[in-house]
Formats: C-alpha cells, sequence, structure tokens
C-alpha cells in the first residue's frame, strides 16, 4: 500500500496528489464549515435567505450575514467575511455595469457564473489561494426567481432549497423532506420553512432571536430586502406560534390515545370478567352432572 504525505502536495493550489486533488481547494471548503449557517429557499414567486449571525465576543456586535448586491439580487454568505466583501463588491460592480451599458438588471446565470470564473482563476495560479467563502446567491430576472449556491472551487448549482456553514446538514435534511411544497408555498411560509430549517444548525442551548437572525425576501414583484433586529419579531413569532400548536396538537394526540386505551382496557376487564362467569357455571353443571352420575351408578349397583 502506498501512502502519500499531504505536506508534499499542499504547498500550493498549482499540485494535484497522486489521487487527482487539490488540498489547498478542499481547505477553502472546509472554511466554509466553520461559519454560522446560512440557508435559501425558493418558489414561484420569491426567493428567501436566512442566516445566522455570530459575534466574537459578548461585548461586540453580530455580524453581518447578508448583502444586498442590488435591487433584485443579494448573498448569504458563510465562511471567512473578508473574502465574501471582495465577492461582493465585485458582483456590485457587474451589476453597475449591466444597467450603464444595457440598461437592464444583471441576470442571475451571468452573475453567478462571474464569481465562478474569478474564484476558478485562483485555483490555477501559485501566488494566489481560494476563496475562503460559500454564498447562496439568490435574487430574480425575466426567467423567475433563482437559488444558487458558489464554492471556492468555482462551481456553481441551482437550488430549490440550499443550506452552508457548521451543522448545515441538519438543515439539509429538513429541506430535503419539504422541497416538494416550496414550488406552491407563500411568501411567508417559504420564510417559516427557512427558519425552521435554520433552527435545526442551533447547539442544544442556543435559539432564534432578535439579534442573532437575519431575513432576506426578494420577489417578482417585490425587492431584495434584509430583515434584522426588532424587524425579524414578527417572523420569529410566527415561527413560536406555530411551534406551540404543534406542541398542543400533539399532546392532544397522545390524550386521546390514552383514553382509548383506557377504554380498551376498560372492555376486555368486562371480557374477563363475563370468562370467569362462564367457566364458573360450566363447573358447577359438570360437578352437580358427574355427583348424579356417581348416585345413578351407586343405585345400579345396588340393584
Amino acid at each position: 500500500m502506498i501512502v502519500f504525505d499531504i505536506n508534499n502536495y499542499d504547498n500550493d493550489v498549482t499540485t494535484f496528489s497522486p489521487t487527482g486533488r487539490i488540498f489547498q481547494v478542499e481547505y477553502a471548503l472546509e472554511a466554509i464549515k466553520q461559519g454560522s449557517a446560512a440557508v435559501g429557499l425558493v418558489s414561484k414567486t420569491h426567493v428567501v435567505l436566512v442566516a445566522l449571525k455570530r459575534n466574537a465576543e459578548e461585548l461586540g456586535s453580530y455580524q453581518k450575514k447578508v448583502i444586498k448586491i442590488d435591487e433584485h439580487m443579494g448573498v448569504a454568505l458563510a465562511g471567512l467575511a473578508p473574502d465574501a466583501r471582495v465577492l461582493s463588491n465585485f458582483l456590485r460592480q457587474q451589476a453597475m455595469t449591466s444597467k450603464m451599458v444595457f440598461n437592464r438588471p444583471l441576470n442571475m446565470a451571468k452573475a453567478v457564473y462571474s464569481i465562478a470564473d474569478k474564484a476558478q482563476e485562483n485555483t490555477q495560479s501559485a501566488g494566489g489561494r481560494p476563496y475562503g467563502v460559500g454564498l447562496l446567491v439568490a435574487g430574480v430576472d425575466e426567467t423567475g426567481p433563482h437559488l444558487y449556491e458558489f464554492q471556492p472551487s468555482g462551481s456553481v448549482l441551482e437550488y430549490f432549497g440550499a443550506a452552508i456553514g457548521a451543522r448545515s446538514q441538519a438543515a439539509r435534511t429538513f429541506l430535503e423532506d419539504k422541497f416538494k411544497e416550496f414550488p406552491d408555498a407563500s411568501r411567508d411560509k417559504l420564510i417559516e420553512y427557512g427558519l425552521t430549517a435554520l433552527r435545526d444548525t442551533l447547539a442544544q442551548d442556543k435559539e432564534l432571536n432578535l439579534h442573532n437572525t437575519t431575513v432576506a425576501v426578494v420577489g417578482k414583484d417585490e425587492p431584495f430586502t434584509v430583515y434584522d433586529d426588532e424587524d425579524v419579531e414578527k417572523y420569529l413569532g410566527m415561527l413560536d406560534s406555530l411551534t406551540n400548536k404543534r406542541h398542543r396538537d400533539e399532546g392532544e394526540g397522545e390524550g386521546e390515545g390514552e383514553g382509548e386505551s383506557e377504554g380498551e382496557g376498560g372492555e376486555g376487564a368486562e371480557a374477563t370478567g363475563a370468562a370467569e362467569t362462564t367457566d364458573a357455571a360450566e363447573t358447577t353443571d359438570a360437578a352437580e352432572t358427574t355427583e348424579t352420575t356417581q348416585v345413578t351408578t351407586d343405585t345400579m349397583d345396588t340393584d
């Protein structure tokens, strides 16, 4: 068995390992997993981004997780925020150029592939490094709403629902279970799905609140809007109401189940009592029959 030393192949981004891997790109993908989670969902009319904000210290402010690019487009990030700032500024330049030169908003596919090409160039030159950030790009163009996931390797894919960042697999599991309902979902229902998926990424001692949650929405007739702090309160309240209702329904269901079980138990007791009575009667009859037979037999012997 041949064992390769990783350190021989991860000194720069232009060196392939014997197995065809570029370790610097893989390290950049790992950087995304260190960032707080971000979730995106798309319906026939809207795209929703929800993200979990972090503060490095108790005295520090929460880091911005959603960036507006243009009236019809925005991004949610996970990973190195400075790298996200560079890419978002590049997207803004592309959007401005499209308006000035072509007098129209930047097409979504063209936007994401422009940053994909920029990122891919960094995997071909020894003097640079891959961007250590992943982006969920949400927007609306002439073809409808779109949600794309950008990776540092230069890969771009379109999704019905996507999640990136720490513990994002829990959110993806929820999205995979519900994605068939996304196309026909209303704006508020889509936000509800997004917040539920984001909540699944939290540690057990954490909760979504006004300070650590960001919601962004863009639609065919709605410009890209970011909701932070007090603006997100109504959506968290909507999620809490739904959760409480679900718990009440589950409690009522368990109560009905216990009542039915008790009823079945009572019927079983009655049936058992009836069976015991029948058995006793049969035993008495059998005993009387036996005694009669014995008396008859004794009489015959006497004769």
